[in-house]
C-alpha cells in the first residue's frame, strides 16, 4: 500500500512477477498438474478375470517348440540363415543410422537455435545498445577527419606486406595490394590504429581496448570491448562485429580488415554478411535474426565464414545498428562428430554424419579426413573428387565448401525428402546413409549418416555359421531338460501371476516370496520393490494433489482452477454488470517509516487480513493486493450479484473501520482512499510457466482513476455506482474529470444511517 505520489497505474493485466501474485506456489506445483488431476483414481484399477479353461499348457508348448525348432532349425536356418542376417544386419544398421542422423540433426538445430538465441540477447543487452551509440558516434566523429599521409601509408604497407601476402598464402590465388583497403577517413583512421599495428595477432586484438589516440571511438573501445570480447573468448564465437544503419563495420572484435569498411559499397559488399545485413535490418525488429551459410570470407583470410546477425536498438525501440556474430566452426565440427566419439555413438571405424549445403558441398569435417589424412585424398579420388580440390582439402584441414557431394543422398535430401539408400561414398565404395533435410531457419542444409556396406555385413557369415551350430545343440539340450526346467521355471512365474493379479485388482503392498536366487527370484524381489513403491507414491501422489488444490485455490477461484487443472493455458473471461473497488492507504508510509522492516510488513499483513475478513462476510473477492499498487477487489465476479454495488460500498465503509481500529491501537492516522466503478471486466490467467490470476476492463480503469483523481481520502463512486446506492448511503458529489460525475460517500452519515437502522 502507498501514499498517493507513489502509486502506479495498475490496471493493465499483470504479468508474471507481479508482487504478491502467488506465481511462485503456482509454478511449484506446476508439475503435479501436468502429471494427474485430483479426483483421477489413487491406481489404475483391472478388473479381475474369472479363470478361463486352459488349453495346452506352457511346459507341453514348451517341448513341442523346442523339438520342432530342434528339428526344422538345420534345415531352414541353411537355406536362409545368410540372407537373413544380412536383411537384418542391413535393418539394424538403417535403424541406427536414422538414430544417429536424428540425434545429430536435433542437436545441431539446438544448437543453431541457441546461437540464434544468443544473438538476440546479446544485441539486446544494455552493453550492447550502449556501445552501438557510442561507437557509432565515434566513427561519425573519425568520418568528419581527414585522414593523413602517415595513416594512409600505414594501411597501404599493411596491406601490401602483411594482409595480401597472408591471404594469398591461405587461398592461394594472386590480389591487389589495393583491393581491400579501406577508403573512407574513419576506416584508414581506425585500421592505422588497430589493425596495421596488430600485424593479424587476433590474441593480441583481442586484448586491445585503447590506442591512447584520444579519440571518442577509443574511448567506446576502451569501456565495451570487454563485453564484445567475452563472446568471442568466453562464449566461443569467431569474431563479432557492429555496423550502424549506414552498413559501416564500426567496431570489429578482432580488429580485423573489414573494420571501418562498409558492407553496401566497400570491397565485401557482395558478401553474405552484407546480404543479410540488409535483410534482417529491413526487419526493423530488435528481435529478428538472419543467419548466413558458409562463404569465403576475405577479412578471415578465405576461410568458410557464416554470421549470425541480430539488430539492436535502444529502449525506444530505435534500431541503432546490427551485430554480426561468426558462427565458431568448431562447434559445428563437434556436434557432427560427438567430439570424435564415432565408435561411441555406434559408428564402428568407417561411420560419419555430416553436413552439406545447397551447393553440394560440405559443411562440416569429413571423419577420414581428421583420422587418417594421409588416405583422404586417395580415397577422395577414388569417389570421383578432383585431384586439386582433395589436395586443397589436405592443406586447408578442412572439407567445408570443398569436399563434392553428388551421392544420391544428398541429392534426395535436399530435394526435401527424408530416408536411407544404399549408394556410392564420395571417399569410394559403397555406403548405407540415412539422409534428411534439417530445418533450421535461413539455411538450406541437409544431414547425413554413412557407414561402408563391407563394415556393416561384415558379421553376417559369421553370424549364420554360429546360428547353425547353436541351434541344433540347444534343440537337442533343451528337449532333454524341458520337462524339469519347465516346472522349476513355472513355479515362482505362478506366485508372481497370482500377485500381480491382486494388484491389478487395487490391493496395495503386495509381496511375494522371493524363493530361490535366481532370475526368477530377482524378479520377485523387483516386483516387491515396485510393489512398495507404488503403495508409497500413492500417498506421496495424495498428498501432492492436496497440496496442489490448496495452493491452486488461494490464487484463483473454483471454476479457473478447475480449467486450468484441465490443461487449458488461456483462459479468459468477459463479466457483465461487475463492481470494481482500487483501494489504497493513506498516512501508512509516514507512520511506518521508522519502524523495522519486519514490524512494518506485520502490521501491514494485519491490515490486509482486516480487509479480507471484510471482504469476505460482504461476498466481495480480493483480486490481487501489492504494497506498492494498492487493494483491487471486486464483487459480482465469480457470483453474480443484483446489490454488487452497495456491497463493494459498504465493504470499502468497514475497510476504513478497519484502518480506525488498527489506526487507534497504535496512535496512527491512517485513512483509505478508494475508488469504486460498475460495469464490464475481463478476468483470466497470465503467463505461462509462472501464471497470475487478474481483472481488467473498462470498470477496473475507471476505478483506478477515480481513486488516483481523489485530492484526498474517501470513498468515490462513479455515476453508474451511485445510481445503484440505497438512500441509506449519502452522497455528495466530488470533483470529477471529463464528463465522468464523482460522487463522495459521506461515511459520518452513513453510519448514523447503520445506527439508526
Amino acid at each position: 500500500m502507498t501514499d498517493a505520489n507513489d502509486r502506479a497505474d495498475p490496471t493493465a493485466p499483470q504479468g508474471a512477477t507481479s508482487a504478491g501474485s502467488a506465481a511462485d506456489p503456482l509454478a511449484g506445483v506446476a508439475a503435479g498438474a501436468a502429471r494427474s488431476a485430483p479426483g483421477e483414481a489413487r491406481l489404475p484399477l483391472g478388473t479381475r478375470r474369472g479363470r478361463t479353461r486352459r488349453g495346452v499348457s506352457i511346459q507341453s508348448k514348451l517341448l513341442i517348440m523346442l523339438l520342432l525348432t530342434s528339428l526344422l532349425s538345420t534345415i531352414v536356418v541353411g537355406a536362409i540363415g545368410y540372407a537373413s542376417a544380412t536383411g537384418a544386419l542391413k535393418k539394424a544398421a538403417l535403424d541406427q543410422l536414422v538414430g544417429i542422423r536424428g540425434a545429430r540433426a536435433a542437436e545441431i538445430t539446438r544448437t543453431m537455435e541457441n546461437i540464434r538465441t544468443t544473438a538476440v540477447l546479446a544485441s539486446g543487452n544494455d552493453s550492447a545498445v550502449a556501445a552501438s551509440e557510442a561507437f557509432n558516434a565515434g566513427f561519425a566523429e573519425l568520418q568528419q577527419q581527414t585522414a593523413s599521409d602517415a595513416e594512409t601509408s600505414a594501411v597501404s604497407d599493411f596491406y601490401a606486406d602483411t594482409f595480401v601476402p597472408a591471404l594469398e598464402k591461405s587461398a592461394g590465388e594472386q590480389f591487389s595490394d589495393t583491393a581491400f583497403a579501406p577508403t573512407d577517413p574513419a576506416g584508414v583512421y581506425l585500421q592505422s590504429k588497430y589493425t596495421a599495428p596488430l600485424a593479424l595477432d587476433y590474441d593480441k586484438a583481442l586484448a586491445t581496448s585503447d590506442a591512447g589516440d584520444g579519440s571518442a571511438w577509443s574511448a567506446a573501445n576502451a569501456e565495451y570491448n570487454s563485453f564484445f570480447a567475452s563472446l568471442v573468448d568466453r562464449i566461443g564465437f569467431e569474431d563479432a562485429l557492429l555496423l550502424d544503419t549506414d552498413g559501416d563495420v564500426v567496431y570489429s572484435a578482432y580488429l580485423g580488415a573489414d573494420l571501418g569498411t562498409n558492407v553496401r559499397t566497400g570491397p565485401y559488399r557482395d558478401s553474405a554478411l552484407a546480404k543479410a545485413y540488409d535483410a534482417v535490418l529491413a526487419t526493423n525488429s530488435v528481435d529478428a535474426t538472419r543467419f548466413t551459410d558458409f562463404e569465403r570470407y576475405v577479412p578471415s583470410l578465405n576461410s568458410p565464414t557464416a554470421w549470425a546477425l541480430s539488430p539492436i536498438g535502444d529502449r525506444d525501440g530505435r534500431v541503432t545498428g546490427v551485430l554480426a556474430l561468426q558462427i565458431p566452426v568448431e562447434t559445428i565440427n563437434d556436434v557432427m562428430t560427438g567430439d570424435e566419439g564415432w565408435a561411441k555413438q555406434g559408428l564402428g571405424e568407417t561411420g560419419e554424419v555430416y553436413l552439406a549445403g545447397d551447393d553440394r558441398t560440405m559443411r562440416s569435417n569429413s571423419r577420414e579426413l581428421i583420422q587418417r589424412p594421409k588416405d583422404y585424398a586417395k580415397d577422395a579420388i577414388a569417389g570421383g573428387t578432383p585431384s586439386a580440390t582433395a589436395k586443397q582439402v589436405v592443406a586447408a584441414k578442412s572439407t567445408i565448401l570443398l569436399q563434392p557431394l553428388r551421392n544420391a543422398s544428398v541429392t534426395s535430401a535436399l530435394q526435401g525428402r527424408t530416408g536411407t539408400n544404399e549408394a556410392p561414398s564420395y571417399v569410394g565404395g559403397q555406403s548405407l546413409a540415412a539422409y534428411a533435410p534439417l530445418q533450421i531457419e535461413g539455411l538450406n542444409w541437409v544431414i547425413v549418416a554413412r557407414i561402408t556396406t563391407a563394415e556393416a555385413y561384415s558379421s553376417a557369415a559369421e553370424f549364420t555359421r554360429n546360428l547353425v551350430l547353436s541351434t541344433a545343440a540347444i534343440a537337442l539340450l533343451v528337449s532333454l531338460l524341458s520337462l524339469l526346467l519347465a516346472q522349476i521355471f513355472l513355479r515362482p512365474l505362478r506366485r508372481l501371476q497370482t500377485a500381480v493379479q491382486r494388484v491389478s485388482a487395487g490391493e496395495l503392498g503386495v509381496q511375494v516370496d522371493t524363493g530361490s536366487r535366481d532370475e526368477v527370484a530377482d524378479l520377485g524381489v523387483a516386483f516387491n520393490d515396485m510393489s512398495r513403491s507404488l503403495e508409497i507414491k500413492a500417498e506421496l501422489l495424495d498428498a501432492e494433489r492436496a497440496e496442489y488444490d490448496r495452493l491452486l485455490h488461494t490464487v484463483m477461484p473454483e471454476t479457473v482452477a478447475k480449467r486450468y487443472r484441465q490443461g487449458d493455458e488461456t483462459i479468459a473471461e468477459d463479466h457483465q454488470d461487475v463492481s470494481v473497488i482500487f483501494a489504497d492507504i493513506v498516512g501508512f508510509d509516514d507512520f511506518s517509516r521508522g519502524m523495522q522492516s519486519a514490524e512494518s510488513l506485520a502490521l501491514l499483513n494485519d491490515i490486509v487480513r482486516g480487509f479480507d475478513e471484510a471482504a469476505a462476510r460482504l461476498g466481495v473477492e480480493r483480486v490481487r493486493t501489492t504494497r506498492l499498487e494498492g487493494y483491487l477487489a471486486s464483487c459480482g465476479l465469480i457470483v453474480p450479484r443484483v446489490d454488487n454495488a452497495r456491497r463493494v460500498v459498504e465493504f470499502a465503509i468497514e475497510m476504513q473501520n478497519v484502518l480506525d481500529r488498527l489506526g487507534a491501537q497504535h496512535g496512527a492516522t491512517l485513512t483509505l482512499r478508494a475508488g469504486v466503478d460498475s460495469g464490464t471486466v475481463t478476468s483470466g490467467l497470465i503467463g505461462r510457466s509462472s501464471v497470475v490470476y487478474d481483472m481488467w476492463g473498462d470498470a477496473v480503469s475507471l476505478a483506478h482513476r477515480v481513486q488516483d483523481a481523489a485530492e484526498g481520502p474517501g470513498i468515490f463512486v462513479t455515476q453508474r455506482v451511485a445510481d445503484q446506492l440505497p438512500d441509506t448511503i449519502p452522497l455528495t458529489e466530488s470533483a470529477g474529470f471529463g464528463d465522468e460525475r464523482v460522487f463522495k460517500v459521506d461515511r459520518a452519515a452513513a453510519d448514523r444511517e447503520a445506527r439508526r437502522g
